[in-house]
C-alpha cells in the first residue's frame, strides 16, 4: 500500500481542527474520545503540530476531577456529564504519542493530566469491578455500565500502567482495576446494560485486550454473519442495512490483533468504497437505499482508517498498541468466581 493516501486522510482530520484544538464531529461538538483518535492518526501521519495543539485542548479543558464534559461547543460544555471512557482514552493517546514520537518530555507534560483522568475512571468502578459509564454534572454514579465503554477503559488502563513505568511513577492500583474489569467482561455479561444490537459490543472486548485466544475467536465467529456484510464491511448494528468505515475498521483491528491478517485485509479493502477524493471517508453506506448515511464525512472515521492502516502496515513504532493491549493478561477466575455483587460506586 502506497501511504501517501494515509497521509492524505490525516491531513482531512488536520483540515477540520478548530483554532482551539478540538476536532469536532460533523455536527459540532467535541469529546474527549474521538478527539484524542483524532489526534492519534494524524501522529501517525507525523503532523506534531496538530497533535500537540490537541493536547494542549485537552490540558485547557480537563476539570478538576479529571473528567472533560461529555459534548464541547467552541471550548464550552453544553453536556457537562463526565464519561468513563472518555476520560481513560486520553491515556491511549499520550501512550501512543510516545511511541510514536519517543519524546519522554511531553509523555511528562501530560501524565498529570493522564493521572487524574484514570483516578477519575476507577473512581467510578463498582465492588464487582465493572465500571459505570458516567458521573452526572451533580456527581452522581451512573446506575449501569457500558460493555463497549468498559472495553475500551480497559485498554485505556493498561495504557497509563505502562506509561507511569517508563515515567518512573506506577501506578499499581490501575493494574488491579484494569484485572478486576477484564475478569467482569470476561465472565459476567450480566453487568453490562444490553446494547447487543451494536457492533461495537461484539467487537470490543476483544479490540480493548480483555479477551484474546480462542475465546476471543469464539466471540467474533458467534455473530460474523450478523454484523458483517460480504463485500460492503460491518454493520453498525444488527438490525438496519447500514454499515460504518469506522466499525469497519476498528474490526480490522481487532482482527489484527488477533493474528488475521488476511480477513483484516479483507474488510480494510472492502470499505475503501466509503473513501472520498480528498482523501477523507464517509461516516456510513445505507446498501438498500444505496446512499451515503449520515450524509457527511466524520474525521472520526478518518482516523480510523488510519489507524488500522498503520496496524496493518506497521508504519509507526506504535502501530502493535492494539496488539498488545492484551498482552499482559493471565488467568481469569473460572465464571463461578462469587463476585456477582455489584455495589456502587461513591
Amino acid at each position: 500500500m502506497r501511504w501517501e493516501p494515509v497521509v492524505e486522510t490525516a491531513l482531512s482530520i488536520a483540515a477540520v481542527q478548530e483554532a482551539d484544538g478540538g476536532i469536532p464531529w460533523p455536527e459540532g461538538h467535541v469529546d474527549a474520545w474521538n478527539h484524542v483518535e483524532c489526534l492519534m492518526a494524524m501522529g501517525v501521519a507525523g503532523l506534531t503540530g496538530p497533535v500537540r495543539r490537541g493536547y494542549d485542548w485537552l490540558v485547557r479543558t480537563q476539570r478538576v476531577d479529571g473528567s472533560w464534559p461529555m459534548k464541547l461547543v467552541g471550548g464550552q460544555a453544553v453536556e457537562r456529564g463526565g464519561e468513563s471512557n472518555h476520560a481513560a482514552y486520553v491515556a491511549v493517546g499520550v501512550w501512543h504519542e510516545l511511541l510514536v514520537t519517543g519524546d519522554v518530555g511531553f509523555a511528562r507534560e501530560m501524565w498529570p493530566v493522564v493521572r487524574s483522568a484514570l483516578d477519575f475512571v476507577v473512581g467510578l468502578q463498582t465492588t464487582r469491578g465493572e465500571i459505570v459509564w458516567e458521573r452526572a454534572a451533580d456527581g452522581r454514579p451512573a446506575a449501569y455500565a457500558l460493555l463497549t465503554g468498559c472495553a475500551s477503559i480497559h485498554q485505556g488502563l493498561r495504557c497509563g500502567v505502562l506509561l507511569g513505568e517508563r515515567l518512573g511513577d506506577p501506578q499499581p492500583d490501575w493494574e488491579l482495576a484494569a484485572d478486576r474489569l477484564a475478569h467482569v467482561l470476561t465472565a459476567h455479561p450480566e453487568a453490562f446494560a444490553d446494547k447487543s444490537r451494536f457492533s461495537m459490543d461484539w467487537y470490543y472486548p476483544v479490540l480493548g485486550g480483555a479477551v484474546r485466544g480462542p475465546a476471543a475467536r469464539a466471540r467474533l465467529d458467534a455473530e460474523w454473519a450478523v454484523f458483517v456484510v460480504p463485500g460492503l464491511g460491518v454493520r453498525c448494528v444488527s438490525d438496519q442495512p447500514w454499515v460504518t468505515g469506522a466499525e469497519s475498521c476498528e474490526l480490522v483491528l481487532t482482527l489484527d490483533a488477533l493474528g488475521d491478517r488476511e480477513e483484516a485485509l479483507r474488510i480494510f479493502t472492502d470499505m475503501q468504497r466509503l473513501r472520498h477524493e480528498d482523501g477523507s471517508y464517509w461516516t456510513g453506506w445505507q446498501f438498500t437505499n444505496e446512499k451515503w448515511f449520515p450524509h457527511e464525512r466524520s474525521a472520526y472515521t478518518a482516523a480510523a482508517v488510519v489507524l488500522a492502516a498503520d496496524a496493518l502496515y506497521g508504519h509507526t513504532p506504535a502501530s502493535g498498541l492494539f496488539r498488545d493491549a492484551g498482552s499482559i493478561l493471565g488467568e481469569r477466575p473460572a465464571q463461578d468466581c462469587g463476585c456477582s455483587h455489584a455495589g456502587s460506586p461513591a
